[in-house]
């Protein structure tokens, strides 16, 4: 496979990566009470010293009393919990490594299996986990203006402690999605709408209040999925213009980079045309985005829960495409989670020694 073309450098404002392979944000849940380990810094520090170009985090939340339904998903607040992602950065730059927290909150969720609750009530824009079920609280316009606070304040605390972007997750049927989505956005006030655009302001106010915090130079990435996770077909845009709509005004609130989360990169998004979700986002904002979704690997993300193994896979669609210039930078998961040493293996051919993912590798950190 030639994906020497991958290991160009990328620059943009606070980001200068060696290569264009990025680490996908993956849930470990290995930080008690919210508190990355030891263990956390050498997962991301093994990376990093492997040739991983740009490392973001697994999702970590903001300061907000409902943002997780996980009691081991990392918080980005409070001293001990930034003191274990000090660690994290310094370990990162030690090994010669370039990374983002991906800032989170949930919104409206399900409880956690181990019968674990936060101590508020899940929030989100109409209470609502989907269309029918109603697992959480409305938002007041109070509660609308804490958290946009507390993401610009988690931003803040990234570019303080020596990150070098921030990630937001505005993906995956999470709140900032809740939002957007017309299944869980009933609202009737200003963050409501018939019209997505209508229903995007408060991812917008969310990226001008970080992009407040972080000032004009650091570089501000968002994560966005058509897709729910009670409906793999959906799409929140129906139409290039659709899409077009929604995504100019992220830009213009401060995006830089879009991360197009999709299930498999090859996939068109519209009919018409070859080009996937981060084809046509660079080609409607001319902003730069990531591709992602089982790039290395057979099979797919979501059959890998079901206990499904993969296999490497080609590369030669993913380098087609990015040499014809759909996307900018390449995000790997499951490859990524089970060897750390996956993109060295790549850059040095050393095709003969990839590893496949089972659901083994879930459960331990590598």
């Amino acid at each position: 496979m030639n994906t020497q073309p991958l290991f160009q450098p990328f620059h943009l404002k606070s980001l200068h990566l060696p290569n264009r392979w990025v680490m996908a944000p993956m849930t470990r849940s290995f930080s008690p009470n919210g508190v990355p380990t030891p263990d956390v810094a050498r997962y991301y520090a093994r990376r990093a010293a492997a040739s991983v170009g740009l490392i973001l985090s697994e999702g970590t939340v903001i300061n907000r009393p409902s943002s997780s339904n996980d009691p081991d998903i990392p918080h980005f607040y409070g001293e001990k919990s930034l003191a274990g992602w000090q660690e994290v950065i310094n370990q990162v730059h030690t090994a010669g490594g370039r990374m983002g927290p991906q800032i989170w909150h949930m919104g409206v969720m399900e409880n956690h299996h181990s019968g674990w609750l936060p101590e508020a009530p899940f929030e989100g824009p109409s209470g609502l986990r989907n269309g029918k079920s109603h697992l959480g609280r409305t938002m007041t316009d109070a509660d609308i203006a804490d958290t946009i606070a507390a993401f610009g304040q988690a931003a803040a605390d990234a570019k303080r402690l020596g990150f070098d972007c921030v990630e937001i997750h505005g993906a995956h049927t999470y709140l900032i999605d809740q939002f957007f989505w017309s299944e869980t956005n009933h609202r009737t006030d200003a963050y409501g709408g018939k019209t997505l655009q209508e229903r995007s302001r408060f991812a917008a106010e969310v990226l001008k209040e970080v992009r407040r915090q972080v000032g004009e130079d650091f570089a501000v990435i968002i994560r966005l999925s058509q897709w729910k996770v009670f409906d793999y077909n959906y799409k929140l845009a129906n139409t290039p213009q659709e899409m077009e709509g929604w995504l100019s005004i992220l830009a213009d609130a401060g995006a830089d980079i879009f991360h197009c989360s999709q299930r498999r990169f090859w996939e068109p998004e519209f009919e018409g045309s070859d080009l996937n979700f981060a084809g046509w986002a660079k080609k409607l904002t001319g902003r730069p985005t990531i591709t992602v979704g089982s790039v290395g690997l057979s099979g797919e993300f979501l059959s890998a829960f079901k206990g499904e193994s993969s296999v490497p896979a080609s590369l030669d669609e993913l380098v087609r495409r990015y040499e014809r210039g759909d996307f900018d930078l390449v995000a790997v998961g499951r490859a990524l989670l089970a060897d750390p040493e996956w993109v060295l293996k790549i850059h040095e051919q050393k095709d003969n020694e990839l590893k496949g993912f089972t659901k083994e590798a879930l459960s331990r950190l590598v």
